[in-house]
């Protein structure tokens, strides 16, 4: 034992656990000289050796081959759940995270998609791995959804369509598509939008600008602004355009004004983008909320389109949603569905099986798929009273004057209140009302019986916050 040399790894022990070791060898050895040499390793900078007599011993400190990485700041909308949950008060109320609930504010299961799984269980389906592109029955019956099954996009074979992971997963594909064959190509973004479109273009390496579209001044569309950035833009950029209820704000492009963003877009040689998160969510319409896709589609226009189905299925864990492609040929649709199936294959390979195969299930079957529409017009149809009875609410109890009324001019599921950072604090500071800071609440996380609550906390934050 006298010749041991013990290795001690000191970079979680305190100084006392440590000073313990080394009193406890020294009085099982008995140790008679108290010289002690104090040397780096020669091969080694990281390693000290003590030698008390004829006892070493080794302290050896681990430096992380990850010291620089640093502590990424919280997801600014996933985090408000977070703090929703640690909120002990009973009044609190989470309007941050766009996921529809009941009037009890509680996670709904469409009825239809129960019946769907039931028919995977009925018919023993496997869980073998699908093509790089996915589903081939989803895939197509989700273009034939957003164009229309009769569209000539469809009938001509022009649009190459990929299944992808959710809207996320489908917007980082087609990102990867711009970053390789259209190198230097900018994507604008309306101001404000989704906070994770440009996380996603920054990760793809793709620049981005910002194009006007939120007006405080009328809480509405700033529509000359974004006319004019859009003109502006270097010619052959891609401007992504939210199909229908834009996400934050809630405010939509009239068709007229939709006439007109084309007509820009087509004198620009620009590419319209267009992200379909809420199809038949936002109005109770599939048709009416794809209005604005068709529209580009039918001038002949080549566009992409990325869709998902979280919303309007309630698919939000499956990670179900498509990225489509209309070109002008159907040669042209089957290489870039090549190379979009190229990109996807090092990313995660081939996409998952089971909401593909609800998807495929509910719209391709015409029972189901008219059971799907009115469980859609019955969702839509809830968030439209909430909207209202917020609406009614403020109007009522707010004796300042203001005019209320952006509240029922916006759609969707959610609401750009107008409220600034200091205010949207104190919502959630005093009131327990969690919401994003840019003012945005989810009326998909409201019930009828919590308006007048609200109503009390905007026009609280609104007048005695500024």
């Amino acid at each position: 034992m006298s010749s041991t040399s013990t290795m001690l790894s000191v970079a979680s022990a305190s100084p006392s656990a440590s000073l313990l070791v080394h009193e406890n060898l020294k009085e099982r050895l008995k140790l008679g000289s108290s010289s002690l040499s104090f040397n780096k390793n020669p091969t080694n900078p990281f390693i000290n050796t003590k030698s008390f007599g004829r006892i070493s011993m080794v302290a050896a400190v681990k430096v992380s081959r990850f010291e620089e990485v640093t502590m990424a700041p919280p997801d600014p909308i996933l985090g408000v759940s977070e703090a929703f949950k640690a909120d002990t008060d009973g009044k609190k109320l989470n309007l941050g995270v766009g996921a529809y609930r009941t009037e009890e504010l509680q996670p709904y299961v469409l009825n239809v998609v129960k019946k769907a799984e039931n028919l995977l269980l009925e018919r023993g389906e496997n869980k073998e791995y699908l093509p790089i592109e996915g589903l081939a029955a989803f895939n197509k019956v989700t273009a034939e959804l957003l164009f229309g099954a009769d569209n000539p996009v469809i009938k001509q074979q022009r649009v190459a369509t990929v299944q992808g992971l959710s809207g996320t997963g489908s917007l980082r594909l087609a990102a990867a598509l711009i970053e390789r064959y259209f190198p230097g190509a900018k994507v604008l973004i309306s101001s404000p939008t989704w906070g994770n479109h440009k996380n996603i273009f920054n990760d793809a390496r793709v620049p981005w600008s910002e194009y006007r579209y939120y007006d405080p001044k009328t809480v509405g569309l700033d529509f000359e602004g974004m006319i004019a950035d859009i003109k502006a833009a270097p010619e052959g950029s891609f401007v992504l355009l939210h199909g229908c209820a834009h996400n934050p704000t809630g405010i939509d492009p009239t068709p007229e004004q939709w006439e007109k963003i084309a007509d820009v877009i087509q004198e620009k040689n620009h590419i319209p983008f267009f992200d379909v998160a809420y199809q038949g969510f936002a109005s109770g319409s599939l048709d009416a909320d794809a209005s604005s896709v068709r529209l580009f589609a039918a001038r002949g226009m080549e566009l992409l389109v990325a869709q998902s189905y979280s919303k309007n299925l309630g698919l939000y864990a499956e990670r179900i949603g498509a990225i489509n492609v209309v070109c002008t040929s159907a040669d042209a649709a089957a290489r870039v569905k090549s190379q979009l199936k190229r990109l996807a294959r090092p990313m995660y390979s081939n996409p998952p099986i089971h909401g593909a195969k609800i998807v495929a299930n509910i719209v391709g079957d015409p029972t189901l798929f008219n059971e799907w529409k009115a469980e859609m017009e019955m969702m839509a149809g809830r968030i439209k009273n909430v909207r209202q009875k917020l609406y009614d609410s403020l109007s009522a109890k707010d004796k300042s004057g203001k005019d209320w009324s952006f509240i029922l001019k916006q759609i969707g599921m959610f609401s750009f209140t107008g409220l600034n950072k200091a205010q949207s604090d104190n919502m959630t500071n005093k009131w327990h009302v969690y919401m994003t800071k840019d003012g945005r609440i989810s009326l998909a996380g409201l019930s009828l019986a919590k308006c007048e609550f609200l109503a009390d906390a905007i026009i609280d934050s609104f007048h005695n916050v500024s």
